[in-house]
């Protein structure tokens, strides 16, 4: 029996821990700067790879992400591995239902948003392949299909949080891209099985047996295998330990059907999407489970898998401008003209029929994990999949500003995007409310560029016409400044507590200072509507006085807000 040597064991560890440690770290710095963590994972890659370590380094690019031997197959292992997961979590998003309840609207926006990119994207591919980077030997028809269904997919993940950051989820616009990108997701996957069969990826399996095969196996994990998942999941709870019995079944099933499409001669990722679907369907899958099943595998194999993308090409030497220019228009094009017509022949009027084509045009890490499998079959060399990439986060960059600015909706602000570690303190000297005011205007007006006394005035000035004291041991004592350019917000607490002439004649522990510009576009409102709504929460408020410093507080407050 074959085993890692001593040396392959020590590289892969190494390897996989600041992979991760870094595609982790520039995740989270993506998603501060409200890009999609995807990004910054891919990045992550990007620098490890041949890009740049492999131009800085060779030597240890070479020792840490070999391309041959025992290390990596493992590494090759452990990145499809996390893929088969991810694409499970992907599945488990998919609410079928959401798709008939949402009627004729979003069946137009389904369907003209995918045939329309996949038409244009096929036709381009097949009259003047030149331009979409075909190269001859590979099978023609196979490519046209891919491309076409690369061009035409979205992203449903990324849609998904999009729609949340501009708090439209749950709204009629909202569900019915949710409702059309589900239908789209269902498709592109089936066709994407087809092109796999035509490329024979199965071990020898006749190209018939896989079609048919594949379309029994989607038809019944559609139908039958959910109405068993959900009359299972009840005794599985009942007699096991939670949540370790639910996610056992769950992950063992998704292997499962992975590994059968993987047989039959598609890959193993449509089997676990397939999975997810099945499973997310049942409303007996706890909410809670879900979200253990999302984290686990969102912090630690997607980042892992998407980093490795990275690792896999030089995006400087293969980044072909006119070739990247070339599919980016076609995507956008097709996507945003067909879900667009979509929606005026469901009967929304234009500016939300285009609103729908921006939110649908979204292909994140759909299109990349196409452009994975691709480029893993041979079907397209390394120019078109960086181009591929390129496209797939322009897309998703470029789908929320436009659909924000579209429908001329403004993002929630958050009172935590206006807190710095300096505005922050922990135990505030002072033991009556204007002495507060005072204490927190003095950590405030260095950051406002304006003199102390005059944020304390006219904070006080504004206490005198109403207390601000709002109950459950919190006040908001705010004033708006000339001069002042953004809103700032200082935190102070109190274990005592402070007297702010509460409703409920509660001392306030959680002092929130506020200060907006003159002309603040609602910010105040928004910043006061968030305090409240996040403090209301009794478990925060229990546990606010016991954190250590800014840090803990904003762990504290940011994991107790609700999904956007």
């Amino acid at each position: 029996m074959e085993t890692l040597n001593h040396s392959e064991i020590t590289a892969l560890l190494l390897a996989l821990g600041l992979l991760l440690a870094t595609a982790r770290l520039l995740g989270e710095l993506s998603r501060r700067f409200n890009l999609p963590a995807v990004l910054g994972e891919i990045l992550a890659g990007v620098l490890w790879g041949p890009t740049v370590l492999g131009a800085l380094a060779p030597a240890w690019r070479a020792f840490l992400f070999p391309s041959h031997g025992g290390g990596a197959l493992a590494f090759d292992g452990l990145t499809t591995l996390a893929i088969v997961l991810f694409l499970l979590v992907a599945g488990m998003e998919v609410d079928l239902s959401t798709v008939w309840r949402q009627g004729k609207v979003a069946l137009w926006v389904a369907l003209t948003g995918m045939l329309v990119p996949f038409s244009l994207g096929f036709a381009v591919v097949w009259w003047a392949p030149g331009l979409t980077g075909y190269q001859p030997g590979v099978n023609h028809l196979a490519y046209a299909l891919f491309m076409a269904t690369v061009l035409s997919i979205s992203a449903l993940p990324i849609i998904a949080k999009i729609l949340m950051d501009l708090n439209i989820y749950r709204s009629d616009l909202g569900v019915t891209v949710i409702a059309a990108a589900i239908f789209n997701d269902l498709l592109g996957w089936l066709v994407f099985a087809v092109v796999l069969g035509l490329l024979g990826v199965g071990d020898g399996m006749h190209l018939g047996h896989t079609l048919w095969l594949t379309f029994a196996f989607t038809a019944a994990m559609l139908t039958i295998i959910p109405w068993v998942i959900h009359r299972i999941l009840p005794w599985i709870q009942a007699h096991t330990s939670w949540p370790g019995g639910v996610l056992g079944f769950a992950l063992s099933f998704c292997l499962i059907a992975a590994a059968f499409t993987e047989w039959i001669g598609i890959h193993a990722i449509f089997g676990s999407f397939l999975a997810g679907v099945a499973l997310g369907h049942s409303t007996h899958l706890r909410e809670r489970t879900r979200t253990t099943i999302d984290q686990f595998v969102s912090f630690i194999f997607a980042p892992l898998f998407f980093a490795s993308i990275g690792l896999k090409v030089n995006f400087v030497e293969h980044f072909d401008l006119l070739l990247t220019l070339t599919i980016l228009g076609i995507a956008l094009t097709g996507k945003v003209t067909g879900s667009a017509l979509g929606g005026r022949f469901g009967g929304l009027p234009w500016r939300e029929s285009l609103g729908i084509g921006f939110g649908m045009s979204a292909q994140g890490t759909m299109g990349i994990i196409l452009g994975v499998l691709a480029l893993q079959f041979g079907l397209i060399n390394q120019q078109v999949f960086v181009s591929l990439v390129v496209m797939a986060l322009v897309t998703s960059l470029v789908s929320g500003p436009m659909l924000q600015w579209i429908l001329r909706l403004k993002k929630p602000r958050c009172f935590t995007d206006y807190l710095q570690l300096q505005s922050f303190v922990n135990h505030l000297e002072a033991t009556e409310r204007w002495q507060v005011i005072h204490e927190l205007s003095l950590v405030t007006a260095p950051l406002a560029g304006i003199d102390t006394a005059i944020v304390t005035a006219a904070v006080r000035a504004r206490e005198k016409m109403m207390p601000t004291g709002i109950g459950n041991g919190l006040a908001v004592p705010h004033a708006r400044l000339p001069g002042l350019t953004a809103p700032l917000v200082a935190i102070g607490l109190s274990a005592p507590g402070i007297d702010f002439d509460a409703p409920d004649n509660s001392p306030a522990h959680v002092i929130c200072l506020i200060l907006t510009p003159l002309n603040d576009d609602g910010a105040q409102l928004e910043i006061l509507a968030d305090i409240a709504t996040t403090f209301k929460v009794r478990e925060i408020r229990d546990k606010v006085m016991n954190v250590e410093g800014f840090t803990e507080f904003l762990a504290l407050v940011r994991s107790g807000q609700p999904r956007r």
